[in-house]
């Protein structure tokens, strides 16, 4: 993710355009809503940080898509007040991995390697699906153009997941997870917060 994931103009797409694009959208959701419950599960099996962190950036972004279903044909009052949920539901996940992460340091516990590696490489094959789908699209209405930097940002997470994965396994450490699921966090947090910025200055003009 990246604060460009959400920002707000008045671009837009015909009629037809919006008919496709809302296939795509339900299709990317249903990738990233089954992603979390595959990350969220393995990451609290396997006591992984990334996972956890990983997974909920997937359940925003099937908030994201979500509201941008309904978004697709609305006014930029609308978009401004749906993308300020989007930023909100963000700040409050992220706040939570980083709960999570401060207990884990606290109470520390050696993360499964071998599960933290296999499911960020289910993830990314997800998140490049997502990014392929929406791709068409990048250059057309906001939703659409934000929800594609999302994937294609999200594809990096991954990334960092399945080295965090190795290094783990590598050292037999659990500092490789914290650094990855910290680093995802922080990105989460620093989106939601400008998400939230731009909506409000926007709701305010």
């Amino acid at each position: 993710m990246s604060k460009d994931c959400c920002d707000i103009d008045e671009l837009k797409l015909n009629n037809k355009e919006n008919d496709k694009l809302k296939i795509v959208f339900w299709i990317v959701l249903i990738i990233n809503l089954s992603m979390f419950l595959t990350e969220f599960i393995s990451g609290t099996l396997s006591h992984s940080n990334a996972l956890i962190a990983d997974s909920l950036d997937m359940l925003a972004d099937t908030f994201v898509y979500g509201i941008s279903i309904y978004a697709i044909t609305k006014k930029q009052t609308v978009k401004a007040n749906v993308s300020l949920v989007k930023g909100v539901i963000m700040m409050l996940l992220g706040l939570y991995v980083v709960v999570e992460i401060i207990y884990k340091i606290i109470n520390p516990i050696i993360p499964t390697a071998e599960v933290i590696s296999i499911i960020g490489i289910i993830a990314l094959l997800a998140n490049a699906v997502s990014f392929l789908l929406l791709l068409k699209y990048r250059n057309g209405d906001i939703n659409a153009r934000s929800s594609w930097i999302c994937s294609r940002n999200d594809i990096w997470a991954n990334v960092a997941v399945i080295i965090a994965g190795l290094l783990v396994g590598y050292f037999n450490s659990m500092v490789p997870d914290i650094i990855a699921g910290l680093g995802i966090v922080i990105v989460v947090l620093y989106s939601s917060f400008h998400i939230i910025k731009e909506s409000l200055h926007y709701r305010s003009h």
